[in-house]
């Protein structure tokens, strides 16, 4: 007996030290407080914990009873998000007017590293049209075409092509676009006013972005196909001079790639959004280097402010949420968050990531400026959801109350009248179950009325191997 009982005592120890090691990995591996919550809900959930349940209800994990939140701070950053800009309504509400069988074009200006290829394919592949995209296998571009017509509504790699040149920037597209459209697909009504161009983006944290950049480079990809026009001509050789000498950068180091002045990666984002002309293009010496990034980074804000859409790779059902409320379309499949990239496995000292947010100083004050708006843009926009739902229930009460009235035999009150406020109609109304029974009969009895309510009544890209030259096509 004494041999069990120490061998009983020894197992209990084991247990406890794997619970407690265990306790200590999810510290680490998860420390904030809503992905906590998560995995304790999901422990106690088979048990029936109330408590946990409340609290991530609390949180905004849950958006009423048994019903959870698909848009849930993807790292919990919401939750503790204090807008820093002044935006006015105007700039959050980007519900826009697309005529998609119209003239209304969608161009997708297509930044290195963002996710944009995922993005991409969500907008030929994933979105549920009246005429889908013709996508088939082995072509690197769908047909995308407007319902009733032979006439495309969006531009963009999946689609036209690289028509306006390889990851073509905001200078090159707002130039080039109309011209390619004109001349694909002329109006057949000249005098009816040119077509409406809806330009979206994705934007990416500037030191994930410039490493994952370094990451594809290293293994030999290169944009040398990049037009990189403005005012009508390429840049020089002088203007903008190569990193390397051979026919790629294939096997650089970090450090290498951080000593090149001429690094088109940095600021990359800032550079792409901006107008160029506005610096005199690619010649640095119009204007000293502080002044000339000044220059491009209110140019970028500016341009990114007036987008019909952006999104952030870091928030991707929160770009989903924004884009089909933003253009009225929907996605089939939902957006799914990938962290599992080449650069997030690439272990970069502190004083190295410090080195590379001050070489990708302009975009980090760029994608702080465009975290913020997003942020903001998706509270806003959620925001009026929830009003809409609320005025629809409110709506549907006061027509079952209308029905139950008629039903009995007499007028309404002027609460149950449509348009009384909601808060005249109190919060103890008798309409609070899925079934309701009307009590207090002319003789104080039970009125034989059932309505069935509504479930709702109580609710209140990573593909790095893909070698971008073979990708240049004219559309």
């Amino acid at each position: 007996m004494d041999e069990k009982s120490t061998n009983n005592h020894r197992l209990i120890i084991a247990l406890l030290m794997v619970f407690l090691f265990g306790v200590i990995v999810l510290q680490y591996v998860c420390p904030t407080s809503d992905c906590q919550l998560l995995h304790l809900g999901s422990l106690f959930s088979k048990s029936g914990d109330n408590t946990v349940r409340s609290q991530t209800e609390e949180h905004g994990i849950g958006n009423g009873p048994g019903v959870k939140d698909p848009y849930v701070a993807e790292d919990g950053a919401l939750a503790r998000f204090v807008p820093r800009f002044n935006f006015t309504i105007a700039d959050l509400n980007r519900a826009v007017d697309f005529n998609i069988k119209g003239d209304d074009v969608i161009v997708f200006l297509h930044i290195q590293k963002t996710g944009g290829t995922t993005f991409g394919r969500h907008l030929v592949r994933n979105i549920q049209l009246e005429r889908p995209c013709e996508c088939h296998a082995g072509q690197k571009k769908c047909t995308c075409y407007r319902p009733g017509k032979k006439e495309t509504w969006l531009f963009s790699r999946f689609s036209t092509g690289w028509s306006c040149g390889l990851h073509a920037d905001w200078t090159e597209l707002t130039n080039c676009v109309p011209y390619r459209m004109d001349t694909r697909e002329p109006s057949k009504t000249p005098s009816v006013p040119s077509r409406n161009y809806y330009y979206i983006t994705i934007l990416r944290d500037p030191v994930w972005r410039y490493l994952s950049e370094w990451r594809h480079v290293q293994r030999g990809a290169t944009w040398k196909a990049s037009l990189h026009r403005c005012d009508g001509h390429a840049p020089t050789h002088t203007e903008l001079p190569s990193c390397y000498s051979g026919d790629d950068w294939s096997g650089c180091s970090l450090q290498e790639f951080m000593d090149c002045p001429y690094n088109l990666a940095s600021n990359r984002q800032t550079r792409m959004l901006a107008d160029l002309s506005l610096v005199g293009c690619y010649n640095v010496s119009a204007m000293n280097a502080d002044e000339r990034w000044a220059v491009l980074l209110q140019s970028a804000k500016r341009n990114l402010l007036d987008m019909a859409f952006f999104g952030l790779t870091e928030y991707q059902r929160k770009t989903q949420y924004l884009f089909e409320r933003t253009f009225r379309l929907a996605f089939i499949a939902p957006f799914t968050q990938l962290n599992g990239t080449r650069a997030a496995s690439v272990e970069v000292p502190t004083e190295t990531q410090h080195r590379i947010r001050q070489l990708n100083q302009w975009d980090v004050e760029l994608y702080e400026y465009a975290r913020d708006l997003f942020l903001q843009r998706f509270q806003i926009a959620r925001q009026q959801e929830r009003r809409q739902a609320r005025e629809r229930r409110q709506q549907e009460r006061r027509r079952l109350r209308g029905k139950l009235a008629s039903r009995r035999g007499r007028p309404e009150t002027p609460s149950e009248r449509p348009g009384w406020p909601e808060a005249r109609l109190g919060q103890g109304s008798f309409l609070t179950t899925p079934d309701v029974r009307h009590k207090g009969g002319a003789d104080g009895g039970e009125v034989d009325t059932e309505v069935q309510l509504p479930d709702w009544w109580d609710l209140e890209e990573n593909s790095t191997m893909e070698d971008y030259l073979d990708n240049v096509e004219q559309w």
